[in-house]
């Protein structure tokens, strides 16, 4: 196909890796964000091999395991420090050639913007609409103006404006009954490994180290919606003061400030199509999932890579769109439901008998179901773009 115009709407990491592939493609790419600045500070991610391969067909890769730290050791424990399962970074590597990675998130979102010119990036514009008037020429409305292209990317997140257009009777995303709390440590800490998850009832607690010694970590609670604390890390700190270390020292380390505070939606039921006519939907405004097997981006990732080899190598956008629809949401959709029945088994299971069985169970699986779980989804490669 000859190169043409896109429009990506949304700067997230989806948004700008798409952005990324289809430049690299030959495109003139616009990324539209309402956000005054470009940033995700205070919190971190992981990066399971998929990601990374994603990046490496985007070109970014290199850049973002320079960034990153590799995830060797570590595991799921219980909230007295005895292990459920460990975590063997090694065998992964061997297996897929990368272990996970942890990178700070608004490191991952500087190397993607430098990886596109200043000027291609519209910050702060707020889009209020797509029109379709014209189905090969949708235009993306920003108040007054109007933006016009070839192909338009709703990469606008979970609570995407254009998918809400697009699918006025779906129901939009939906509370999974988690709230996530995290930041940032402001100082290097101690915690021995390099990944750990820790399961009580009805809460998880965990943490990721990144390469200058900080760490970042999370407490997801099953909670209310639209539940928030005057003094969350207080809060947490009596939550969480009688785990195992270094759960209280990850809380003593961080600053009230750095603490962000989301409630977790999904999108269940997922959606019939991720395209209509010349509109994309990528990232969490095509298959928003929980975080519970640490795949929403890694799968966000997987689209931009996706949709830049097929409108690399198609005849035309409509059979460009077609192969991204049917390459990528049967396995996105695919990969919400075992998040979404990870974190029922995980993080929001509350029975105290239903806590032991599921422990025990754990505690008796085959050294090799820790790796043959994450090699699930995470062993996947970019498709070829022609």
């Amino acid at each position: 196909m000859d190169s043409g115009t896109a429009v990506v709407v949304g700067g997230g990491i989806g948004g700008l890796s798409a952005a990324i592939g289809l430049r690299r493609a030959g495109w003139q790419v616009t990324v539209v964000e309402r956000a005054e600045q470009l940033d995700d500070a205070g919190a971190g991610i992981s990066l399971a091999a998929n990601g990374i391969r994603a990046l490496e067909a985007l070109g970014v890769g290199a850049a973002v395991r320079a960034a990153s730290r590799g995830q060797y050791t570590g595991g799921t424990r219980t909230p007295d420090g005895r292990w459920l399962a460990r975590m063997d970074g090694a065998a992964l590597e061997r297996a897929l050639g990368t272990p996970i990675v942890g990178i700070p998130r608004a490191t991952l979102h500087r190397i993607l913007r430098d990886a596109l010119p200043e000027q291609q990036l519209l910050i702060g514009e707020e889009v209020t609409g797509i029109d379709r008037s014209d189905p090969a020429r949708p235009a993306v409305r920003l108040g007054s103006t109007t933006l016009t292209a070839d192909l338009v990317v709703a990469a606008d997140g979970v609570r995407s404006r254009i998918r809400t257009q697009l699918f006025p009777g779906h129901p939009g995303p939906q509370y999974s009954g988690s709230t996530v709390l995290r930041a940032i440590t402001e100082q290097p800490v101690d915690v021995r490994t390099d990944f750990e998850l820790t399961w009580g009832h009805g809460a998880e607690f965990g943490h990721i180290l990144f390469p200058d010694g900080r760490a970042e970590w999370h407490a997801v609670l099953n909670s209310p919606s639209g539940v928030r604390y005057p003094d969350p890390l207080a809060v947490l700190a009596e939550r969480f003061r009688d785990w195992h270390q270094p759960v209280p020292a990850l809380l003593a380390a961080t600053r009230p400030q750095d603490v962000l505070h989301h409630d977790i939606h999904e999108l269940n039921p997922g959606l019939p199509s991720f395209t209509v006519d010349r509109i994309a939907l990528l990232g969490d405004a095509a298959h928003a999932m929980t975080p519970n097997l640490g795949q929403g981006a890694c799968q966000a990732l997987e689209d931009a890579a996706t949709l830049t080899a097929a409108v690399a190598s198609a005849r035309t956008i409509e059979d460009a769109l077609r192969r991204y629809d049917t390459e990528r949401r049967p396995r996105s959709q695919a990969v919400a439901r075992a998040a979404r029945q990870a974190g029922r088994l995980g993080a929001q299971l509350e029975h105290p008998l239903a806590v032991r069985l599921r422990n025990t169970a754990l505690r008796l699986a085959p050294s090799g179901a820790t790796l043959r779980a994450i090699l699930r989804h995470a062993d996947w490669q970019p498709p070829l773009a022609a």
